[in-house]
């Protein structure tokens, strides 16, 4: 049997051979570590990220006091969303880097979706 770091690999590469980004669709790539959550549009042809955004962010560091994942998945999305749409980007694909699409990732996606990007 696999352990749990081998298993979470093979999920990831399985989804990142499936999606890439493109200068007219961005991949909104979402990681999610202990204690934050970050969000990157990238654009796999030139290998550059274009808009990020995390709770390490200075305009949601001081926002976000509670340890409510939920939340401060909403409160990045939902900012992510607003730097994309700034810089003339609407249209994305989502990396959910192998994660299940369930609490945090979920409502980072569907806050950056309230904020006007199309999936």
């Amino acid at each position: 049997m696999r352990n749990a770091g081998i298993r979470f690999k093979l999920r990831k590469e399985r989804v990142r051979r499936k999606i890439s980004g493109s200068a007219e669709c961005l991949r909104l790539s979402i990681y999610r570590g202990q204690k934050h959550i970050y969000a990157q549009l990238i654009d796999d042809e030139t290998g550059n990220t274009i808009v990020h955004s995390s709770t390490m962010s200075p305009e949601l560091k001081e926002g976000l006091k509670s340890r409510d994942t939920v939340a401060a998945a909403v409160a990045v999305g939902t900012l992510v969303a607003k730097k994309a749409l700034e810089k003339g980007i609407k249209k994305v694909v989502l990396d959910r880097g192998g994660y299940a699409y369930k609490g945090s990732i979920k409502a980072l996606a569907e806050a950056a979706r309230k904020g006007g990007l199309e999936f």
